[in-house]
């Protein structure tokens, strides 16, 4: 009977009181997203309740004319704005308030108690974005937009707010989920159910004077505290705006505004609130996009209550970013941090991406981050990870301290429901007894409601409940911090297992990335030497910026791995193409190069006189049963008319890398079709529906009859409408055979990839990473094994037993299997939603296969995977005042140097960043031919006297463990 008079006490309580309808209301719209000088000065026709606005994308204006009635004095008045779309109330030419209903904002608090001195006659804009908090799919979140979407408008009035009305009703309905959630056998959910039917008697909603009394009933509930064994849950205020994703970039912009204007209108009148923010990309488009807000965070960021967290330039995917771009990300982000509100952050915050690569452990803890909070590892599909506190290692043995909120979300609304769940849940209880909750509705924006907030607080220290207090991520950590000493840890990556499409979604915007790492590293190295070299050279630093926050920005979680709407995409490949117009050229790997004919210095250049006499040319021969063979000295090929390598073996050498009976090169096509999430998403089922592409249309035949290049081309029909040409490539004294591939990609739903049997037999195949390489099972005995079944690569994976193995190397590729001896990489995929239209495109990649003997490090597999990536530049030799020379040299190939730039804050300084990729221990030389005067090490490139490395006459000598990445300062002399 209690529920029953709650719900009719409910029903007829009501939080508005009086109303009244807005003067007028008039629009202007645009397809553009105005600035509001702008806006205001349009002419504005009149407009009424109920009328719809759009198409999707478009943004409406409104002016609304307010009168408040005289007779309100003393009340609480609201404006109350109903309607599809988000919108953003502007006062006085600023932003004051976001409004979405999907948000639970649709009221904007003029006054808190109506005076006679304030103005009852007012004017506001609504600026109207006709688009949702999830954008506008057509029948489902991420199906892809609806291009036609009317938004309509429901209500625009004043209201009296019952503020005493709400109070009351807040207290009910946490003390009715006490009552149903801490279960009969707990004596306080007896409690709060008798102290709310008492209180459900003496409410008379038709008389406020009774609600005190009620009110005091619930107060007694909630200030009896708990013991101080209990559980204390770090509530943060928070808002994950992802940076792009149903929505285009611009759109984000506002998202931010709407989000964090309205964050700051609650701080005004709750002094605890806190909020933790990411992603230093939006704090910059709100400081150019709306200043006066943004004067406002800074204010709020100096109190301590606006908190920046996460330390990079965006939240970025976790897998397929290159190693040096991941530094940069830190860089930006680090930098922004210092410069706009004078700190750095602590904690790495990553909440929403695919997947955690083992290297981020050390790049975190060389950036002056040991802390680290996400949770996407809940959404595993297999197996169940067993911490939510625990101390993640990386591959070179860094640790940072890692925690997952156990309420598995970051976006959680205050319930008792979600308290309880977070104790619960908690894998690691008796190891620790804190953790946190993030509350505020997220991915679109929306933030924290005040409601939310009123729920905790009657939480913050309630006999039953864990303890509830509004906190901050130090405060969290630190807690933790002083509870680690049980804590378990784990060691190496930490693999979503879920989501593994993304791997190979979009494929375009994938090259780019790749094509733009490569591009922004050579103009940087070019530009470095050109500088050191003296004379007037500029170093183009604020445009390399730019490029970079650009490629920064487009590896941002839901943009690189491809799970965006096609304005995105479209997006994403403009930016590429600005970093694009820097190389000159089209950058592609099919250009010749031979460094055993040409024997090019690191980081320099030496003179090629023609002709290029290889010591042993390209043989090149058709058979009489229409195959083809190629050898250059170093591997020996055989192709079937299909262009398949029948075999594969070293010059000299009767070892057969190509299983007995199969064809390597082989294409296949897979049925794609996930059970929700389709750009995301490849199912294990899709590995059962393999058919081989067979169907042949134009046979292989030779393109280039040999000398310094052999190759053959042929075409092949790809499912229903798809087709795909290669030409098979071996150039003189390479130490493998490259395939230049051409797709017209016209699927829907469908998986290609192209295998290699090899005669190898490994339990585990090696995959390069950021800055190193891990090693996964070939195998599926275990179901963490299996839920591996398509992982993610860099340049190159490798399968290997004692004394041989094979490697397949790609320019623009990620995603990877290894199966038994099948070495697979996954080419394209056709998904559906929310890009209608993904990958439906021209595709052009290239991939290599290298048999090898001894150990891939041994071999030469690393060196081979830059050289494919890194082509040789090749300019006209009167440019070359010598006839060779050498910037740098590193007297290991167990060091990888990665990265030559110019520091950041000292133009007289080079920064040089090298990694150990064999995962060896080893002491190398780096030799340079640079006038260095002292270097300093430093990852973010800060001064540290007490890292002064000496400067010998055979340059500087420097120690590496297993996968350490070091960054080294160079000061030139003048």
């Amino acid at each position: 009977s209690f529920y029953l008079n709650f719900a009719a006490l409910a029903g007829r309580c009501r939080l508005f009181g009086d109303r009244c309808p807005a003067a007028s209301v008039s629009c202007f719209q645009t397809p553009r997203r105005v600035p509001y000088a702008e806006a205001v000065a349009q002419e504005f026709r009149p407009a009424r309740v109920g009328d719809a606005f759009g198409p999707t994308w478009e943004t409406c204006w409104f002016k609304v004319e307010l009168s408040i009635p005289k007779a309100w004095a003393g009340q609480e008045v609201h404006f109350i704005w109903e309607s599809d779309g988000e919108g953003m109330v502007w006062r006085d030419a600023q932003p004051v308030q976001g409004l979405t209903k999907e948000g639970e904002k649709t009221s904007y608090i003029l006054t808190s108690s109506l005076k006679e001195t304030e103005p009852h006659s007012l004017t506001l804009y609504v600026e109207l974005a006709c688009n949702g908090l999830f954008g506008a799919g057509k029948g489902s979140m991420i199906a892809p937009p609806d291009p036609d979407k009317r938004f309509t408008l429901s209500k625009a009035e004043l209201a009296i707010f019952n503020r005493d009305v709400y109070e009351l009703l807040v207290d009910l309905e946490i003390l009715l989920d006490m009552a149903q959630l801490l279960g009969e056998e707990n004596q306080r959910s007896f409690q709060a159910l008798y102290t709310a039917n008492q209180m459900v008697n003496l409410c008379d909603v038709t008389d406020p004077s009774t609600f005190p009394a009620a009110r005091r009933l619930a107060a007694a509930i909630f200030s009896q505290k708990n013991g101080e064994s209990q559980h204390t849950i770090h509530a943060m205020g928070h808002c994950h705006i992802d940076s792009a994703w149903l929505w285009p970039y611009e759109e984000t912009i506002r998202k931010c505004a709407r989000s964090w204007v309205t964050v700051v209108r609650l701080m005004e009148c709750n002094p605890e609130l806190t909020f933790v923010c990411s992603q230093a990309q939006q704090f910059e488009w709100v400081r150019c996009w709306y200043p006066g807000l943004y004067t406002q965070i800074q204010d709020y960021v100096a109190k301590g209550r606006f908190i920046p967290v996460g330390g990079t330039w965006v939240e970025m995917d976790g897998n397929l970013p290159s190693g040096e771009s991941m530094v940069r990300q830190f860089l930006q982000g680090q930098r922004f941090f210092q410069q706009q509100f004078g700190r750095t952050c602590s904690e790495f915050w990553l909440p929403d991406t695919f997947g955690y690569s083992a290297q981020l452990p050390q790049l975190m803890r060389g950036c002056g981050i040991r802390r680290f909070l996400t949770q996407k590892l809940c959404w595993n599909l297999v197996n169940t990870f067993p911490h939510h506190t625990f101390f993640w290692e990386g591959i070179d043995g860094s640790r940072v301290l890692a925690h997952f909120p156990p309420g598995d979300s970051y976006g959680m609304h205050g319930r008792v429901e979600e308290m309880l769940k977070t104790v619960k849940n908690n894998k690691d209880k008796g190891r620790v007894n804190h953790s946190a909750v993030l509350f505020g509705f997220g991915d679109g924006g929306g933030g924290p409601t005040r409601k939310m907030l009123d729920r905790m607080k009657r939480m913050s220290d309630t006999d039953g409940l864990p303890r509830v207090q509004i906190s901050t991520p130090d405060r969290l950590f630190s807690a933790l911090e002083k509870e680690s000493s049980q804590l378990c840890t784990w060691l190496g990556e930490l693999f979503l297992e879920l989501h593994n499409g993304t791997y190979t979604t979009q494929a375009q915007i994938k090259k780019g990335n790749r094509e733009c790492e490569r591009i922004l590293h050579d103009v940087e190295v070019l530009s470095t030497l050109a500088l050191a070299e003296g004379g007037k050279f500029q170093y183009p630093a604020s445009e390399l910026q730019r490029l970079w926050r650009l490629l920064l920005l487009n590896q941002f979680h839901d943009v690189l791995p491809g799970s965006c709407i096609q304005l995105v995409v479209e997006d994403a490949l403009r930016y590429y193409a600005g970093g694009q117009s820097l190389a000159g050229g089209d950058g592609g790997t099919d250009s010749l190069s031979f460094p055993a004919l040409v024997t090019a210095p690191s980081m320099g250049y030496a003179i090629a006189k023609e002709p290029l006499l290889p010591p042993q040319p390209v043989s090149v021969m058709k058979q009489g049963d229409g195959s083809i063979t190629m050898e250059n000295g170093v591997i020996a090929v055989c192709l079937d008319t299909m262009g398949r390598l029948t075999s594969l073996r070293l010059a000299h050498s009767e070892r057969e890398s190509v299983l007995d009976g199969c064809c390597a090169n082989q294409f296949a096509l897979f049925d794609d079709i996930p059970l929700y999430w389709d750009a995301w998403d490849v199912m294990d089922y899709h590995l059962e529906t393999r058919k081989p592409v067979t169907t042949l249309l134009k046979p292989l035949e030779i393109t280039q009859a040999g000398g310094l290049r052999g190759s053959a081309s042929f075409s092949l029909q790809i499912g229903e409408r798809s087709t795909l040409t290669q030409e098979i490539i071996l150039d003189a004294t390479c130490p493998y055979i490259r395939f230049l591939t051409q797709v017209e990609w016209k699927e829907a739903h469908k998986f290609l990839k192209v295998e290699f049997p090899v005669q190898v037999r490994s339990t585990n195949a090696t995959y390069e990473i950021q800055f190193g390489h891990l090693q996964r099972p070939t195998h599926w005995n275990t179901s963490w094994d299996w839920a591996r079944f398509e992982v993610w690569a860099h340049k190159w994976l490798d399968l290997s037993e004692h004394g041989f193995g094979v490697a397949l190397l790609n320019d623009s590729k990620y995603g990877a299997s290894a199966h038994g001896n099948i070495l697979s990489l996954s080419l394209l995929r056709a998904p559906k939603s929310p890009d209608a239209m993904a990958d439906i495109a021209h595709h052009q990649f290239t991939y290599a296969v290298m048999p090898h003997r001894g150990s891939f490090q041994d071999a030469g597999v690393i060196q081979c995977a830059y050289n494919l990536n890194f082509p040789l530049h090749t300019l006209p030799a009167s440019s070359a005042p010598c006839s060779a020379w050498s910037a740098f040299s590193v007297s290991s190939p167990a060091v990888v140097l990665e990265t030559v730039k110019q520091a950041e804050d000292r133009p007289e300084a080079v920064v040089v960043r090298l990694y150990e990729a064999h995962g060896s221990t080893v002491g190398v030389w780096l030799q340079t031919s640079l006038p260095v005067k002292e270097a300093i090490c430093d990852l973010l490139e800060r001064p540290d006297a007490r890292s002064c490395l000496p400067l010998e006459h055979q340059g500087l000598r420097l120690s590496f463990t297993p996968f350490q990445v070091l960054s080294v300062l160079l000061v030139l002399r003048q």
